[in-house]
């Protein structure tokens, strides 16, 4: 067995990750936990460094530390990484179609997110088919879950603990002079999306822009996803609104009447 990744730095890759992979290799490859010292001698590179790496594996929790006698093996989590990787993949095959349908009807911007850990991720991106067409590669921004739709219309219904450590770990950035910065504002907030069923954020994020987003459940009733339409200002009229958060809130409901309990969360 022998892994024989680690080289000199040509420059174009990290060191330090290449030589922390090769650990994680060195490990997936044997049959039983290996010592320090194994693992060094596999990978190629001095004890020190090897214990370094390894500790800082153990800390994050991909690699189990199970004594002295017994050494190091792998932990179950980059399985899990693996697992989530093909759900979110599953999702977005699951939502694209009906997002796109979503895309046509409005021919404004559309958009999926999820939160992962603290982080508000936007798997599906489709532009406006009126001019000008919105970028929204922007919303990709970190810390901006607050601020936006999509991720209001998830903040809205997770346990107050959790909504405690997502906005403790995001802050409460501004944006705009229209961006929630309190917490107190921001519970008052959700307790609105809740009660309405849709989230919105009225120039919170950009002063030019308009968004609506509501979440999509499983038939479990857990919340998986957000989906959401942002359009200009320019083009907010009341009856406007109306039309694109009635059209957002039946595109989630039509997604959650039909997908799968368990098989996205």
């Amino acid at each position: 067995m022998a892994t024989n990744s680690v080289g000199k730095n040509d420059g174009k890759s990290i060191q330090s990750v290449d030589r922390a992979l090769s650990i994680l290799e060195a490990l997936s490859l044997s049959n039983s936990p290996l010592m320090l010292n194994e693992i060094a001698k596999l990978v190629g590179i001095n004890l020190s460094t090897c214990h370094h790496l390894v500790k800082t594996l153990v800390k994050r929790g991909y690699v189990v530390y199970a004594g002295r006698s017994s050494g190091y093996s792998l932990s179950s989590r980059l399985e899990a990484v693996a697992q989530r990787s093909v759900r979110d993949y599953n999702l977005v095959e699951f939502v694209r179609p009906k997002l796109q349908e979503l895309n046509i009807d409005l021919r404004e911007a559309v958009q999926m997110a999820v939160l992962r850990g603290s982080a508000l991720v936007t798997h599906i991106r489709l532009p406006s088919h009126i001019a000008p067409q919105l970028d929204l590669r922007e919303y990709a921004k970190l810390h901006t879950v607050h601020a936006v739709a999509p991720g209001k219309a998830i903040l809205a219904w997770l346990p107050e603990a959790e909504l405690a450590r997502v906005v403790a770990d995001n802050g409460l950035a501004s944006f705009t002079d229209k961006t929630i910065t309190s917490l107190g504002a921001l519970i008052e907030e959700l307790r609105l999306v809740r009660r309405s069923g849709f989230a919105m954020d009225d120039g919170e994020f950009r002063p030019d822009l308009v968004g609506y987003g509501a979440v999509v459940r499983d038939m479990s009733g857990a919340v998986v996803c957000s989906v959401g339409a942002t359009i200009p200002r320019k083009r907010a009229s009341d009856a406007y609104r109306s039309h694109v958060a009635r059209a957002v809130v039946d595109c989630a409901r039509e997604l959650s009447g039909r997908m799968p309990a368990g098989c996205f969360v």
